[in-house]
C-alpha cells in the first residue's frame, strides 16, 4: 500500500518554465478545453484560484468567464511563469480582472478566500500533499469547489485513491469524480 512518503517521493519536480510551449498551445486545445474543463464550477463575479497556473492555459479562459466583477487570482512558484500570463492576459484585455502571486516552495501563502480552486496537474509536483490539501481546504469560501486532475501518467490509481483519502481525513468532501477532465479528476468542497 503507498503511503504519504510514496507519494512525497515522486513528487516535487516542476516543469521548468522553459517548457511552458508544452503547456499552452493550439493541440492542447483540441484535446482539453479550459472551458469544457472549469466552466461548469465558475459563475460570473467569482473569485478563483489557478494554482500552479504554468502560463495560463486556464487563467485567461477563467478570467473572461469571472466577467468584469470577479477576480483570477494566477498562482505559481516561477515568476517567469506569471510573467507569461500577464503578457497573455494584456493580449486578452483581462489583465484587471487577474492579480498574480508566486508561491514559495511548500506554501501558496494566500490569505484571501476564493470560490473555486483549480489544480490542474500539479498536485504530483508538490512535496506535501496533505499540507496542500490543508492550505486549499482553509482558502475555501463556504460551498466553494476544489478541482483537482492529475496525469494518469504520473500519478497510479492507488496514489490518487491515497489522495483521495487525505482528503477525506482533512474535513475536505468529494462532490464528484468528474468524467472528461483529462485524468485522474475529483472535485471537492467545505
Amino acid at each position: 500500500m503507498a503511503t504519504s512518503t510514496t507519494i512525497e517521493q515522486k513528487r516535487g519536480d516542476v516543469c521548468p518554465h522553459q517548457f511552458a510551449f508544452m503547456l499552452d498551445n493550439w493541440l492542447r486545445r483540441l484535446v482539453q478545453s479550459p472551458r469544457k474543463i472549469v466552466g461548469e464550477y465558475i459563475n460570473e463575479g467569482n473569485t478563483v484560484l489557478d494554482v500552479g497556473c504554468g502560463p495560463g492555459y486556464f487563467t485567461i479562459d477563467m478570467a473572461k468567464m469571472v466577467g468584469k466583477s470577479g477576480k483570477v487570482i494566477a498562482a505559481d512558484l516561477q515568476p517567469q511563469m506569471l510573467e507569461k500570463v500577464r503578457k497573455k492576459a494584456t493580449k486578452h484585455n483581462v489583465l484587471e480582472r487577474l492579480s498574480f502571486h508566486r508561491c514559495e516552495p511548500g506554501n501558496i501563502g494566500l490569505s484571501t478566500n476564493v470560490d473555486f480552486i483549480l489544480a490542474f496537474y500539479m498536485i504530483h509536483e508538490t512535496g506535501d500533499p496533505k499540507g496542500f490539501l490543508m492550505e486549499m481546504k482553509r482558502m475555501l469560501n463556504p460551498g466553494g469547489k476544489l478541482l483537482i486532475v492529475e496525469p494518469k501518467m504520473h500519478v497510479s490509481e492507488e496514489l490518487f485513491k491515497e489522495l483521495v483519502r487525505d482528503a477525506e481525513n482533512l474535513g475536505l468532501k468529494v462532490v464528484d469524480y468528474p468524467k472528461g477532465k483529462g485524468g485522474r479528476s475529483l472535485l471537492l468542497t467545505v
